[in-house]
């Protein structure tokens, strides 16, 4: 790991960090490993293909705001659930990232993204 992370869950997190604020090459530099394949039904499988779907959207959603909810880290793989708030004033859309490390980088990566509900019968909410 880099000095900045110490632990796959403190990876996870920055790597989210990074690429929320827009430093997509730094994350992927940093974290990424040449073997790293992901799941996200919206784009192909690889690396450059995500990375360069976080550039787009790092570009067309400047105001875009990350709050890490809580990460939970097993042996090599992390999950983080987070909010992701688009611009303010909205309700915020809820993530959850699931991580799979080798050799102190991302080798594998799925996420799951739930907007709230215009009416909800559940009272607790997303978060």
């Amino acid at each position: 790991m880099n000095d900045s992370a110490n632990t796959p869950k403190e990876a996870a997190i920055h790597f989210l960090q990074l690429t929320a604020a827009g430093n997509v090459n730094e994350a992927f530099y940093l974290y990424v490993s040449p073997e790293f394949r992901h799941h996200n039904m919206h784009f192909k499988g690889d690396a450059d293909s995500l990375k360069a779907a976080m550039l787009e959207s790092a570009a067309y959603l400047p105001a875009k705001q990350l709050e890490i909810r809580f990460a939970i880290a097993e042996e090599n793989m992390v999950s983080v659930y987070s909010k992701v708030t688009i611009s303010p004033g909205e309700p915020g859309i809820a993530l959850v990232h699931f991580f799979r490390f080798s050799n102190d980088k991302i080798v594998e990566l799925w996420d799951l993204a739930q907007a709230p509900p215009e009416e909800s019968i559940n009272e607790n909410g997303l978060f």
